[in-house]
């Protein structure tokens, strides 16, 4: 299962970037989630109740981080275990860009599903999977105090110069060029 998309949060980098590394408001954001705790920097545990289609399951898993750039990106291992449900493994990389409306959120996940859980159809579990991204950004805008920005056509004609504008500020917070 592949899963990418965008939002716009009416917040500052910063406060986007504190909020993702912050159990407590993860925890009120993600969809079902139980517990969370933070192990060390680069390691996450959580327990989240799911419900996809017909299948119901509390899932007990890690989050590992990596390709850490504060205010900028990070890169994310997990694996969870929900019993006889089964089981999710993945991979997903976060990107923050700042905007004049706030921060644009960008993310990729690529996870492969198996037991109970993989016999349910594509469709379902993407379509599952969107909403619980979706919900998780909306709860997770609210706890930052802002809200989500809806994508307009005219703002996503205007990507292209944000982009390469983003491009810049990544790059002159990665140093620029070194001699």
């Amino acid at each position: 299962m592949e899963l990418s998309g965008e939002q716009l949060i009416a917040a500052s980098v910063n406060k986007v970037w504190l909020g993702l590394n912050d159990v407590s408001t993860l925890h009120t954001s993600i969809p079902g989630c139980e517990e969370i705790e933070r192990i060390s920097d680069e390691e996450v545990r959580a327990k989240v109740m799911f419900k996809i289609g017909p299948v119901r399951a509390r899932f007990t898993g890690k989050l590992f981080l990596s390709d850490i750039v504060p205010e900028v990106s990070c890169s994310m291992a997990f694996e969870g275990t929900g019993g006889a449900a089964g089981f999710a493994k993945g991979k997903a990389k976060v990107e923050l860009y700042g905007t004049e409306d706030g921060t644009l959120v960008r993310y990729s996940t690529e996870a492969s599903i198996g037991g109970k859980l993989g016999q349910i159809g594509g469709r379902l579990i993407n379509a599952s999977a969107k909403k619980i991204a979706d919900d998780f950004f909306q709860a997770f805008a609210k706890q930052l105090g802002g809200e989500l920005i809806v994508l307009s056509d005219t703002k996503l004609e205007d990507k292209k110069d944000v982009e390469r504008a983003e491009q810049l500020q990544k790059w002159l917070k990665l140093g620029g060029l070194k001699k």
